[in-house]
């Protein structure tokens, strides 16, 4: 099975994330994407995440409630909230590939992601080893990296006019 891994805080999850989740789907040959939760993002402050179960459950419970009619291809993993911290992405996709050895794994990033990608721990293992679907993000220009396995700019993906930065900032107002 083709699985796509789309990590993150999830700090609140939201339209956005769904609604990439099923067009990524609908529009490439993954059979499944797990949205990874992330219990503590390195490159991110810890005082802004809300507290990992709720996270969790909040997912959980976004994915789980019937909304979404291709819910059933999209699953909420704590995969990662059993590894050791921090949590690194290169460690995760070697204990998914070990864990799983009948999928094939694909990651899924921001582009934003993309530009810090050199910042990621082991990010050149990641290149070679896994396909990297990236979304495209407005203001973050597109680019290749020239070492990447196999990389694809999710060119017709729908933009989302969304953050989880601007929800919170929303909802402290």
């Amino acid at each position: 099975m083709k699985v796509g891994i789309y990590g993150g805080s999830f700090n609140p999850i939201h339209f956005g994330h769904t609604g990439l989740a099923t067009w990524v789907l609908e529009n490439t040959d993954l059979d499944e994407v797990w949205l990874m939760v992330s219990p503590n993002n390195p490159l991110k402050d810890k005082n802004i995440l809300a507290d990992e179960q709720e996270r969790l459950e909040k997912a959980k419970e976004v994915i789980g409630d019937g909304r979404l009619a291709i819910g059933k291809r999209i699953r909420v993993s704590d995969f990662e909230f059993h590894l050791p911290r921090p949590t690194y992405t290169a460690n995760t996709m070697r204990a998914l590939a070990r864990e799983y050895p009948e999928h094939e794994f694909t990651l899924i990033i921001g582009e934003d992601n993309l530009q810090i990608f050199d910042k990621w721990r082991e990010s050149d293992f990641l290149l070679t080893h896994f396909r990297i679907f990236v979304y495209p993000r407005h203001g973050c220009p597109i680019y290749e990296i020239p070492q990447a396995r196999d990389l694809q700019i999710l060119k017709n993906a729908p933009y989302f006019d969304i953050s989880s930065t601007e929800i919170r900032k929303n909802l402290h107002k």
